[in-house]
């Protein structure tokens, strides 16, 4: 999987992607992949403040619940609504149609400081590397 190279990346397999001071938030292929057929998930509502490297939500699958944390500080704009009904997109479409929650920044430098799609290739691919040894 490529990772689009415009998002930034948190360690705990977190993206956002930002356009014009809305920063879109999602989990990661590799977490979705982790994690396992998704099942429900726990997202904030509009008008929630959410603060860098805070838990804001979570994702159950049929192996655990995961924590999601929040890539940068921000105002909740929307909530993935769809998800209620279709958790499983976040199996299928991580990167798209997966998305979690729309922020609006409060510091966007906080976005600058994260993984870009090649660190966090690197990222993961050692993590892989430690699981298979």
């Amino acid at each position: 999987m490529a990772y689009p190279t415009e998002y930034r990346y948190t360690k705990e397999h977190e993206w956002i992607v930002v356009k014009g001071g809305i920063g879109t938030i999602g989990i990661t292929d590799y977490a979705q992949h982790e994690l396992g057929d998704v099942v429900f998930v726990e997202l904030p509502k509009a008008g929630t403040k959410l603060a860098a490297s805070k838990i804001f939500g979570s994702v159950e699958s049929v192996k655990a619940v995961s924590e999601i944390y929040a890539p940068a500080s921000g105002d909740v704009v929307e909530a993935n609504a769809a998800l209620q009904d279709k958790p499983e997109t976040l199996n299928t479409d991580p990167h798209g149609a997966g998305w979690l929650v729309k922020v609006k920044l409060t510091n966007p430098a906080e976005v600058s400081s994260l993984l870009d799609a090649a660190a966090y290739e690197a990222f993961i691919a050692e993590k892989q590397k430690e699981a298979s040894s």
